[in-house]
């Protein structure tokens, strides 16, 4: 699938990480256009040569309970993708901090897609919407309490805005990330972004990306 790129950003995370969804995969990347998101990406952190998020294993993940803090994205910084204006925030609401992957699945599947009013956060939890290039981008699931900036900041592009969390309709911590091409996200049309500047990993060699979008599960570090 060829895909042309509306904006390209700085990636918004620092290590080696992966795309669970991405439009590189398929478009929309999480099934709808609703809320902005039709090129929507979800980043998470893993083991080397892995898919395997956490600490404790798959199995006690899916069949017991584990705590959020025991995935390896958890609490990291996310850094804006490029430097414009704070034009939201939503912070306070609760991260879930014990996950059962089989009952949190179940629960994303039923959670509703219309929101109430224009509280975002039980979809999309803690966020940071930030009017910049090629758009806004929709930071979502941060950790509570640590959204650091506030409306009508000025960010420039690298810092630090908030930390990855597990709070809004997750099945676990990670980073949602999308750009849409208005404030509002209940009528905005997602735009299609790229990353500039990061590796992929190819072939067990760390190969320079100028401009691209990530893979889905494709490592990829900055």
């Amino acid at each position: 699938m060829t895909i042309e790129p509306r904006v390209t950003l700085a990636f918004p995370l620092r290590g080696e990480w992966m795309a669970i969804n991405t439009p590189a995969e398929k478009v929309p990347s999480h099934g709808t256009d609703y809320f902005g998101q039709r090129y929507a990406y979800d980043f998470v952190m893993s083991e080397l040569d892995s898919v395997k998020f956490l600490r404790p294993s798959l199995a006690r993940q899916l069949l017991t309970v584990v705590k959020a803090s025991d995935f390896y994205a958890w609490d990291q910084p996310v850094h804006s993708a490029s430097a414009g204006e704070v034009i939201e925030v939503g912070d306070g609401w609760a991260d879930r901090e014990t996950i059962n992957g089989l009952w949190e699945l179940g629960r994303v599947l039923a959670f509703p897609t219309d929101i109430e009013g224009r509280d975002y956060r039980p979809l999309a939890g803690n966020y940071v919407m930030i009017l910049g290039e090629g758009g806004v981008a929709f930071y979502a699931h941060l950790r509570k309490g640590s959204v650091a900036v506030r409306v009508g900041q000025k960010v420039a592009e690298g810092d630090v805005i908030g930390r990855v969390g597990n709070s809004g309709n997750t099945t676990m911590p990670h980073l949602h990330l999308h750009v849409m091409d208005g404030a509002d996200p209940l009528t905005a049309v997602g735009v299609l972004c790229a990353f500039r500047d990061y590796e992929r990993l190819e072939n067990a060699r760390w190969v320079k990306e100028a401009a691209g979008i990530p893979g889905r599960l494709e490592r990829i570090r900055v």
